[in-house]
Parts: structure tokens; C-alpha cells; sequence
């Protein structure tokens, strides 16, 4: 595993993890807010690091594309 996919993968779960807290303060205290609210914090918590990781990838591609490999 190379180096940007063990960053990528130490992103991607405390940013999973503060997007369930999130999601879990929008439903258990928002008394006012309607529950579908919770939604844009699932959406982006699966959304960005499958960004981030193309991004990664693509990077990968371009810099590596000279090298032969």
C-alpha cells in the first residue's frame, strides 16, 4: 500500500467518524429539525473520501505516467 492510500485511509475514517457524530447529533438533539436533515452529512461522509481518493489515483496516473509503469 502506497503512502497516499495509508493517508488516504486515516482521512477517510476520522472523517467517517465525525460525519456519524453528525449525523447522530442531528437526529438524537435536533428536536426542531426535521430528520432528513442528517441526509447531507451521510451523502458528504461517503462523497469526499471517494473524491479525495480519485483524486489520489488520477495524481498517481499522471505522475507515474513517464516512469514507464
Amino acid at each position: 500500500m502506497k503512502l497516499w492510500q495509508k493517508l488516504w485511509l486515516l482521512f477517510t475514517v476520522i472523517w467517517v467518524i465525525v460525519a456519524a457524530l453528525n449525523v447522530a447529533a442531528i437526529l438524537l438533539f435536533g428536536d426542531e429539525v426535521e430528520p432528513e436533515k442528517a441526509l447531507w452529512p451521510a451523502f458528504f461522509a461517503v462523497l469526499v473520501p471517494a473524491a479525495a481518493y480519485g483524486l489520489g489515483w488520477v495524481w498517481e496516473r499522471l505522475t507515474n505516467s513517464g516512469s514507464g509503469s
